[in-house]
């Protein structure tokens, strides 16, 4: 399972996305910042908020 929390991205957000893949977890953050922030992720910021998800254990 992987894990990306919104606040990690820069954001004063308690969100955390949770999926199987990078992807989902992409796809996931993207509708969450586009809903909630408002924020459209682009490819490039995709590529800056890859390092950021964590695989859990």
């Amino acid at each position: 399972m992987k894990t990306l929390k919104c606040r990690d991205v820069g954001f004063d957000c308690p969100a955390e996305i949770h999926a199987a893949t990078d992807e989902e977890v992409l796809a996931q953050a993207a509708q969450h910042a586009s809903t909630v922030h408002g924020v459209t992720v682009t490819p490039e910021m995709a590529e800056g908020i890859k390092p950021l998800i964590r695989g859990e254990v």
